[in-house]
């Protein structure tokens, strides 16, 4: 948090950034308001920024891979992990969300979601209403490992295209207890590809000026959303 700028709106921090990826839900689990909880409402507080990551959060004995958006204030706006990574057992260990949540701030609309989320288009799919969109960020955070990093870049960078969004990817780095390595690639990606920012294997920080009229302007000129097929998505 040291290397944070004193002018950063939302500090964006990994997928269960306290405990690194787990499946000891049940011993690694807080309770809402918890420690984690107090010390992202203290940073956030302290710095004047959002603070938002995932951590394992215990419901009355349910465990949730859940993100927190805490602000200055303290309102805390939280989303469950939808997609659960059955190929790591995380399904057996978790409970899954079933909310999308479209976070409202300072101008901007954010749509967060949770690492395996990035497979699937139709969760993050961006839909226009009388020429409002859901959301203008789609904010991912993660701990994707680097035998599949490839997908992860190539994924973050469609959703934004896809999407007429931003596309914001927080990965760790490291290696885990069960010898999984994780290098990274926290990226932040614009609605026609460009990217604005790509972090290699190391553990760092950096700060990133998104500027809401370019998207706007752009939405407009190629409306590419008037043609979108529309869809109801039924969730159980």
């Amino acid at each position: 948090m040291a290397q944070v700028e004193n002018t950063t709106d939302v500090i964006v921090l990994p997928e269960m950034f306290t405990t690194g990826f787990t499946n000891s839900s049940s011993e690694m689990a807080e309770k809402m308001a918890g420690k984690t909880h107090q010390w992202m409402q203290s940073q956030a507080q302290k710095l004047n920024s959002v603070v938002c990551g995932s951590i394992i959060i215990d419901v009355d004995g349910e465990y949730y891979n859940r993100f927190l958006w805490v602000e200055p204030d303290g309102n805390t706006i939280h989303y469950d992990k939808r997609h659960l990574f059955r190929m790591a057992n995380e399904n057996n260990y978790y409970a899954a969300g079933n909310n999308q949540i479209n976070i409202n701030y300072k101008g901007w609309k954010i749509r967060p979601l949770v690492c395996y989320d990035l497979r699937f288009p139709v969760w993050a799919r961006n839909t226009v209403n009388k020429n409002q969109f859901d959301y203008d960020i789609l904010l991912y955070v993660a701990n994707w490992p680097q035998a599949r990093v490839s997908v992860w870049d190539t994924l973050l960078k469609a959703r934004a295209m896809e999407n007429y969004a931003y596309s914001i990817g927080v990965n760790r780095v490291g290696k885990d207890e069960n010898g999984i390595v994780y290098n990274g690639h926290s990226a932040v990606y614009g609605p026609k590809g460009e990217e604005f920012c790509m972090l290699e294997d190391a553990e760092q920080v950096s700060t990133i000026k998104l500027e809401k009229q370019p998207l706007d302007d752009f939405r407009e000129k190629i409306p590419i959303y008037l043609d979108a097929d529309n869809f109801d998505l039924n969730i159980d």
